[in-house]
């Protein structure tokens, strides 16, 4: 038995749980597992974060989220030193589950969207020390394109120090632009994959949230772009743009144009993260199982550069990166 079972047996047995099957339920992107355990009629969720993963993030905004009722799974025990934590468990019916079952996609879609628009509208009282989504934290995200996608398709060393300082200027303006947004919790991987349905829930509790151990200070609407631009599934434009609209028809101060440059700053942002994240996981991580959605994520990026504001990253990614590269570097594929 390893120290790291021997320390989950000990937490598990002091909180009630030991000598009971710990089963697999989930692994993602991080180095977190799952694990689903049964006892009688209950059953809990065990999360394996060992160091240098955090649990104290997680356990800060599951408290803040149930406490204003939203359906975050209640904390039932935790040990931040060993990254280990005790969970409600919120079911199987992940939105992505939900909808390969053939579940009402534009149902699903306005909870999630209703959801976004309570916790924007009404929450102000939020969580201390969180991270602020700035210009800085933005631009270090971006670079991961360059500095992971761009090393597995071109070369080591093929990114200069002069090639990144232009690639961050391009960005300077957009990133300034999103920062004039009013500051809101964000939750920042709110996608189909942690989004469950509650059948037991009404209003917007019927939307169970995962995974937002990572959330920030920063503009709302970046979580909108999270769920209407997908990385693992495609979205039909006249679902987004109705959903967009759902969103945007709550808000009588934001004004269409705005939250159009918004929405596609922080796309392209995103965007570029996530294709190099994917790379990353690959290279460095030994996952290749995200590979597969890298062309999606370029499509979703180009789509993102075609606003105006975007104009120097555009003439960046097309100096830079030939049309015919934006796909998975072959050299992952061996």
């Amino acid at each position: 038995m390893t120290d790291r079972q021997d320390l989950r047996n000990a937490f598990l047995k002091k909180h009630g749980w030991g000598d009971v099957d710990c089963p697999l339920l989930a692994g993602d992107a991080s180095f977190r597992k799952y694990y689903r355990l049964t006892k009688g009629g209950d059953t809990v969720v065990l999360m394996d974060a060992p160091p240098p993963e955090q649990v104290k993030p997680f356990v800060k905004i599951a408290k803040f989220l149930t406490q204003n009722g939203y359906s975050a799974p209640k904390i039932l025990a935790s040990d931040a030193e060993n990254g280990f934590i005790l969970l409600e468990d919120l079911g199987d019916n992940t939105y992505t589950r939900m909808l390969q079952q053939g579940a009402n996609e534009r149902d699903l879609y306005k909870l999630a969207i209703d959801v976004l628009v309570d916790l924007h509208e009404d929450v102000t009282d939020l969580p201390d020390d969180l991270p602020h989504y700035d210009h800085d934290l933005l631009a270090t995200e971006a670079l991961l394109l360059p500095d992971w996608w761009m090393k597995a398709e071109f070369g080591e060393g093929h990114v200069t120090a002069d090639m990144r300082k232009s690639y961050l200027k391009a960005w300077e303006k957009s990133f300034d632009y999103v920062q004039r947004h009013p500051k809101k919790l964000v939750l920042r991987d709110y996608h189909v994959d942690n989004l469950l349905l509650l059948d037991n829930r009404q209003s917007y509790a019927a939307c169970g949230l995962l995974d937002f151990q990572d959330a920030v200070l920063g503009p709302g609407i970046y979580d909108v772009v999270s769920l209407l631009e997908d990385a693992r599934r495609d979205i039909t434009v006249s679902l987004i743009e109705e959903m967009k609209m759902r969103y945007t028809s709550s808000f009588t101060d934001l004004e269409p144009d705005d939250f159009e440059a918004a929405f596609a700053i922080l796309g392209a942002q995103r965007h570029a993260k996530v294709i190099g994240i994917f790379a990353r996981l690959c290279m460095r991580d030994d996952k290749p199982i995200y590979l597969h959605h890298i062309p999606r994520v370029w499509k979703l990026l180009e789509r993102s550069l075609k606003h105006p504001i975007l104009k120097d990253v555009k003439i960046w990614i097309d100096s830079h990166i030939p049309k015919d590269k934006r796909g998975i570097p072959a050299c992952l594929l061996k």
